[in-house]
């Protein structure tokens, strides 16, 4: 059991890197070498130009304005000091309402923490009830705990106190949860009103299109569309099943890198002509000229990439029964995209295109069929992984007991009581091997999402997130108490009567909040401000610099600014709401140091989207709705946790007024989704009408076909060479008259069997398009 000592130490040693790495980062911000890593999205926007252009030799690497140096800290006010309209414009809407999570956080717990420090902290700590316990048994506790729940004896009057402070906590978060909804729903409903022209606001995403024996998937597309809205439909383009011509396109790109490395090692040696090896990783096999080599590879796979590309163009195998379809107006996609186009409601699905690049190309060729199974599979997959990794939870917990260790292998005693091993073992240690086997867990849940075939990569990211926060419920909150408690108490399970057992447990759920504590300081202190410092694309961009760079468009790509990672970044803070709520009546001394972890994190990612993150996509904070089930989630399993506490401690008279609590939390989720959560699955017809009656009024010439045409043609397909530019244009070619082709339904007014649309019978002539 971790003493104040060991947190003390682990607060030390947590403060401590926390400092060196914001000092670090403070300094080789300076450097005019650095500037394209520490503010690569000013380079991208073409606002910022590099230092290392101008002044003497050593001023394009080193600065030497000493009096820069005193101002190390201005970076933190700088942070804070842009308006969020124009942080909206300057890096997004999703950008923006990430940051109100962190504030929210803030927001809910600095109140909750003066509550629970005024109230809570006194009532606890004037008692002497694990003292007396200590006496009788041998449940294990530490001055930490005096400060928690568990202090008060069974059966008190005290704990209407906390009872009380429950009510408190949960109406003052579900206040601020409404709050932050409507803010944010309003911020959405303005953004989608108020930005540019996209191609998604006027593009649904066709998929699980029918066969048809006699016509093509174009043919077939852009009859149903011209027949079944006939007003509205603008230009469609099919889904190329392209992904083997993709990876021969990489690998070439690939290949190219390695050659432009070798030339420039040329060049800047031409005595000497670089040469390697042609075995596996250059290790082994005959020695030959790089150059010549990488010149062959690259001439060899253009060949095939030619060969490949001619393939999926006359392969009709190679269209998919999936499309992207254009609409003239936003209000005709917002129709399509939000109703059932077909009597058979599998048949003609239709959602909301993602924008061009939010794609996930892959997916895009994956049979509509087969996503049920793939779902199921990973399913399971992620049952097993939950429950294996409970492993090295339980390692990692065994690292926080060393008393229960003790008490079970008295061997290991004389070592382990060393003071200064001891508290490095329970105050840091843990944390950070939990950081540790926690590194690769977001790699392998993101492969699990594209292999279930989601066809964005915010859909993607949003998944993934949901699959990591069910992961860290499971195996990081509750796996820590449970494998915590078996270690801590086993000796008492052992030697107590079974209905003793729920009061072990119940006073052993406040005692993990020392392990958790540990955690926050390693992963919430030092790791956000690691984050900032950017250890690894500094290296890999100077790397790149050094040894491949060599124009300034190369220089640009050795730039590696990132993005937010939803997908990681958004379930860690929810750990952090649910340790604040489950403890803020358990162990309200938890509280500063969630606290300090919301502040700090809000401060360093608002510096990272004003100057480092380039955002990959832009939902429009669709991920919102998410976010405020979670923290919901989190109330609800605090108040759950806090019943069944109080009922190990006699304290039954509360209990029926406990029950209230989730229910009156439930009601208020489903009152916010009901009234919210719309703005962020339809898009209103009122605001497409309006957006479209204005953008014709001040663009009535505006060619949208035009502007549409290409935004949804698959990216192998843009900018290779000029036969690939003229496939573009063959691809978006469309006939005027588009007469059908089935010889079974001239002269029959059934629907096709196929497709269930209606009977070119009723539209002898289909219109022509404008």
């Amino acid at each position: 059991m971790a003493t104040l000592g060991d947190i003390g130490l682990a607060a030390a040693i947590n403060i401590l890197s926390a400092v060196a790495f914001l000092l670090a980062f403070a300094i080789l911000r300076l450097q005019p070498f650095n500037d394209r890593v520490y503010f690569p999205k000013w380079y991208l926007k073409g606002l910022r130009s590099s230092p290392s252009h101008v002044g003497a030799f050593v001023h394009k690497f080193v600065n030497l304005d000493f009096r820069s140096y005193l101002r190390f800290l201005n970076w933190m006010p700088a942070a804070l000091q842009m308006p969020e309209p124009e942080l909206i414009d300057h890096a997004g809407l999703d950008s923006a309402v990430y940051l109100r999570i962190y504030l929210i956080g803030l927001k809910i717990f600095v109140p909750i923490t003066f509550l629970a420090f005024t109230i809570l902290v006194p009532v606890n700590w004037t008692n002497r009830t694990l003292e007396l316990e200590l006496s009788k048994s041998n449940v294990t506790f530490s001055d930490i705990d005096k400060l928690s729940i568990s202090n008060i004896p069974e059966g008190s009057e005290r704990f209407w106190t906390h009872l009380v402070m429950a009510y408190a906590f949960t109406f003052w978060t579900c206040y601020m949860l409404l709050k932050e909804y409507e803010i944010v729903a309003s911020m959405r409903l303005h953004f989608l009103a108020s930005e540019n022209r996209r191609p998604d606001q006027f593009t649904v995403l066709v998929r699980n299109v029918p066969p048809d024996p006699d016509e093509s998937v174009s043919e077939l597309v852009e009859h149903f569309f011209l027949v079944n809205h006939p007003d509205h439909f603008l230009t469609h383009q099919v889904v190329y099943n392209a992904n083997k011509l993709a990876k021969m396109i990489e690998e070439k790109k690939k290949l190219q890198n390695w050659l432009d490395y070798n030339q420039l090692k040329h060049t800047r040696n031409p005595s000497k002509k670089p040469t390697m090896k042609t075995g596996f990783l250059g290790l082994w096999g005959e020695r030959v000229d790089a150059i010549d080599y990488y010149t062959s590879k690259i001439d060899e796979l253009s060949k095939e990439i030619e060969a490949e590309r001619e393939s999926v163009r006359s392969n009709p195998k190679s269209i998919m029964p999936a499309a992207f379809v254009s609409f003239k107006t936003r209000w005709g996609a917002a129709v399509c995209a939000q109703t059932q186009q077909s009597r058979n409601p599998t048949l003609w699905l239709t959602e909301w295109a993602p924008e061009p690049r939010d794609v996930y190309w892959k997916n895009l060729a994956i049979p509509f069929v087969s996503l049920t199974v793939r779902r199921l599979i990973v399913a399971v997959a992620f049952f097993f992984l939950t429950f294996f990794f409970m492993i090295p939870i339980a390692f990692v917990q065994s690292l926080a007991n060393i008393e229960g260790i003790e008490k079970s292998a008295p061997f290991l005693k004389s070592i382990i009581e060393v003071k200064f091993i001891k508290s490095f073992i329970q105050g840091f240690l843990p944390g950070i091997a939990l950081k540790i086997f926690l590194i690769f867990l977001p790699t392998i849940l993101m492969i699990m999402s594209k292999f279930e075939g989601f066809t964005s990569l915010s859909s993607l990211e949003r998944r993934s997130a949901s699959r990591y926060y069910l992961f860290q419920l499971v195996n990081v909150f509750l796996g820590s108490i449970i494998t915590g408690t078996a270690f801590e108490q086993l000796n008492s399970f052992i030697h107590q009567s079974a209905n003793e057992v729920p009061k072990t447990i119940g006073v052993a759920i406040p005692m993990k909040a020392t392990f958790f504590i540990t955690y926050i300081m390693v992963d919430g202190w030092a790791g956000i401000a690691g984050e900032i410092l950017r250890v690894k694309p500094l290296i890999i961009y100077h790397l790149k610099n050094f040894f491949l760079v060599k124009t300034e468009k190369d220089r640009e790509e050795a730039m590696d600014p990132g993005s937010l990672g939803f997908n990681t970044g958004e379930p860690q803070i929810q750990l952090y709401f649910l340790l604040g709520l489950v403890y803020a009546v358990v162990t309200p001394i938890l509280l500063p140091f969630i606290v300090v972890f919301f502040g700090l994190a809000y401060l360093v990612f608002r510096h990272q989207i004003i100057n480092v993150y380039n955002q990959e996509y832009e939902s429009a904070a669709a991920f919102w709705p998410d976010v405020h089930g979670r923290i919901i989630t989190a109330l609800i399993i605090s108040q759950l946790l806090l019943m069944g506490l109080l009922s190990t401690k006699r304290a039954a008279q509360s209990t029926p007024l406990l029950i209230a609590l989730p229910v009156l939390t439930i009601w208020f989720h489903r009152f916010c989704k009901s009234r919210y959560e719309p703005a962020f699955i339809r898009y209103p017809l009122q605001e497409a009408m309006m957006k479209d009656t204005l953008e014709r009024a001040r663009e009535p010439n505006l060619n949208l076909k035009g502007y549409l045409q290409n935004a949804y043609v698959h990216p192998v397909f843009k900018g290779e060479d000029e036969d690939s530019d003229a496939f573009t244009e063959e691809l978006q070619k469309e006939s005027v008259l588009v007469p059908t082709k089935r010889q079974s339904r001239r002269n029959t007014p059934l629907p096709s069997k196929y497709s269930g649309s209606s009977s070119p019978s009723l539209h002898e002539v289909v219109q022509e398009q404008p």
